[in-house]
């Protein structure tokens, strides 16, 4: 199953960033282990997969990091490990004996991730914070919003997801590569701080060539221009335009009926009288009698869609982007492959749910792991 499969990763387990990584290595066939704190394991047997689709494909064992003998097990498993992923603030993971020097002793081919907002230096780095901070220092949040109006926070996509998870998954992935040449481990140091910033590479490129204002909303794609945004539907719906080109622009204004003989594109001048004319054509339907318009057009066009809405959506269905998995609605794994396909390997685990058999699997005996879950060290 997935491009991944043979790969084994240890997941030390935490919030957000870190979760999304480890679920995309799974979901791409990589055999991930999540280890919870025993004293989230309940006492007894769970019936239901646990509530978070962050968990899923992986097996979760729980282990008492407090325990000498709890983090020796972490190290037994990074014995036989490709990877580990830990979401500690800095210095906590070689308090509990399981930082880099102590897992890369016990295997020199490891490659150990960590992914934290601030980095793991700097004079930033032992202040508490979350998604929101760590986009407001990259200049990406700075960017986000209307013109004249506060920034707006992108949820926590940019930071802890695109900027922090993603590009620690890559991370890892380049790093685990490197090793199959090299036969040597690393650190992969993942801060949402740098990943973000890395997001806004276009953005620094078109600021550093005069055609990006640091004012927002005052550009062409962050809501400046008035053919690249959303506009209110008959309906208090809405729907999204983007046609940067002239030949799908002129095409978006011939299907909403729009006049752009004497209309410069890109005069910046036009662009506020343009608006409203768009906004009051646009108020005239309802979303779905624009879709029966604009659909298979070349307008750069789409229905602005909600969560539950999306996965209803007929290309979405034709594509299988989201899937059910014990009814549950959740976005399917991607990217796409032709020969290896990804697949959900099963619903989250409840912490600890199978203790006994990941730590068989990984090389474990049987009294061992009973002798660990009679002193406490696992659960």
């Amino acid at each position: 199953m997935g491009p991944l499969q043979g790969i084994r990763i240890v997941e030390i387990a935490s919030l957000g960033p870190g979760p999304f990584a480890a679920m995309m290595l799974a979901d791409l066939g990589a055999d991930v282990v999540r280890v919870d704190r025993a004293d989230r394991v309940r006492d007894e047997v769970p019936t239901t997969p646990y509530p978070d689709f962050l968990n899923r494909g992986r097996r979760s064992v729980g282990i008492n990091l407090k325990n000498s003998e709890g983090s020796e097990v972490v190290l037994r498993l990074v014995e036989s490990a490709d990877g580990l992923i830990e979401g500690f603030r800095p210095q906590v993971a070689e308090r509990l004996g399981i930082g880099p020097v102590e897992c890369l002793a016990r295997n020199p081919k490891l490659v150990y991730g960590r992914m934290t907002g601030w980095g793991q230096d700097g004079p930033y780095a032992s202040m508490a914070g979350h998604d929101i901070n760590y986009i407001a220092l990259s200049g990406a949040l700075g960017a986000i919003g209307r013109q004249g109006q506060a920034p707006v926070p992108p949820m926590n996509l940019v930071g802890d997801f695109g900027g922090g998870g993603m590009l620690l998954a890559v991370g890892m992935l380049a790093a685990i590569l490197e090793c199959q040449r090299s036969g040597k481990g690393q650190v992969v140091d993942a801060a949402m701080v740098d990943g973000s910033a890395l997001l806004m590479s276009f953005m620094y490129n078109a600021r550093a060539t005069g055609k990006w204002a640091d004012e927002r909303g005052a550009n062409l794609l962050d809501s400046g221009a008035w053919f690249y945004d959303t506009y209110q539907c008959a309906d208090g719906t809405y729907i999204s335009f983007g046609p940067i080109e002239p030949q799908f622009f002129a095409e978006m204004a011939e299907k909403v009926g729009l006049d752009i003989s004497e209309i410069e594109q890109y005069d910046t001048s036009t662009w506020p009288t343009m608006r409203k004319k768009m906004a009051a054509v646009v108020a005239t339907k309802t979303r779905q009698q624009w879709c029966d318009i604009l659909d298979g057009s070349n307008a750069c066009f789409a229905p602005v869609l909600n969560m539950a809405e999306a996965p209803q959506h007929p290309h979405n269905k034709a594509r299988g982007t989201f899937v059910e998995l014990d009814g549950a609605i959740q976005p399917a794994p991607a990217p796409r492959f032709s020969r290896t396909p990804a697949e959900i390997a099963g619903p989250a685990p409840n912490p600890g749910e199978q203790t006994t058999a990941a730590l068989l699997s990984w090389g474990f005996e049987a009294a061992e792991v009973e002798a660990l879950r009679q002193s406490g060290a696992v659960k």
